[in-house]
């Protein structure tokens, strides 16, 4: 995956020339594109936020961004006024947000900062995501001992309060690092953690 920076598809070689410029001058890591195939080709690999213009000889923005849902990247579009109908079209199917052309600096700034936040949370869920999948490998005993330890349990407080030996809870926590794949308490306590976050976000209601 590559690091997340603003991707911009627009078949006008000085409208993507000026986005670009601005987009750098403003420290946003920026790729540029002027045809469609080639962001779709990349877009497997991609992360960060697309800017999309509508109007695109090779293919029709709508089926580009279609095409791109699959990237989970947001999706802002670019659109001249005849186009604000196909735009607000584009809202329903999951762009985040569309610009009408011309547009200012700071509508540009604010749409890209919206993506970019709404992008970083999605990363950071499916990580979450991730740490909840390994965790529900563990035995259930397994997990009693990682959430011991999470809480700052030595090996003798826990076999105590769970009526297992020390040696025992050594033999769990041993597998548990297996079954977690990691050789280190800290990358488990982390996924515990991650898991946890992801349990929380589960039981959100839908805003």
């Amino acid at each position: 995956m590559s690091p997340a920076m603003v991707h911009v598809l627009d078949d006008d070689p000085a409208v993507l020339r000026s986005l670009g410029r601005l987009l750098e001058s403003a420290e946003y890591p920026t790729r540029l594109y002027d045809s469609a195939f080639a962001l779709l080709d990349a877009a497997p690999d991609i992360s960060g936020c697309i800017l999309l213009d509508i109007r695109m000889p090779d293919l029709d923005g709508r089926e580009v961004h279609e095409r791109l849902q699959a990237s989970d990247c947001p999706v802002i579009l670019m659109t001249g006024h005849a186009d604000i109908e196909m735009a607000i079209n584009g809202l329903t199917s999951g762009a985040i947000d569309f610009l009408e052309k011309p547009f200012s600096e700071d509508r540009l700034f604010s749409a890209i900062e919206a993506a970019m936040h709404q992008a970083s949370a999605r990363r950071i869920q499916d990580v979450a995501s991730g740490a909840a999948d390994k965790i529900a490998t563990l035995s259930p005993r397994e997990r009693e001992v990682l959430e011991a330890l999470v809480r700052g349990e030595a090996h003798k407080v826990i076999a105590h309060r769970l009526g297992i030996s020390a040696r025992t809870v050594e033999l769990h926590r041993a597998r548990m690092l297996h079954r977690l794949g990691t050789r280190h308490l800290a990358d488990a306590i982390k996924l515990a953690v991650l898991a946890e976050l992801a349990g929380d976000a589960a039981e959100q209601p839908p805003q």
